[in-house]
């Protein structure tokens, strides 16, 4: 069975995808596109400052990003 969804904020998301190289390409409102300049892939991130991500939404930043939870927790406890 995976692992449970982490409670986290936009700016904690934005780090992580920073830290393996996603860049932010666009912005409308508050939904920032974030790309991946070797990989192609692209994901969005809703941002709203201090705000907790829903776990629907934060499962699908992750897969357009291509990470696991898994994945995503290893990283953000490596910065």
């Amino acid at each position: 069975m995976g692992q449970r969804q982490p409670r986290v904020t936009a700016d904690e998301i934005i780090k992580v995808l920073r830290s393996v190289g996603f860049e932010k390409t666009d912005q409308s409102g508050s939904h920032q596109k974030w790309k991946h300049p070797l990989t192609g892939r692209q994901t969005i991130v809703s941002y709203h400052s201090g705000e907790i991500i829903r776990p629907k939404t934060f499962k699908r930043i992750l897969e357009g990003a291509g990470l696991t939870v898994e994945d995503f927790i290893k990283i953000r406890m490596k910065l």
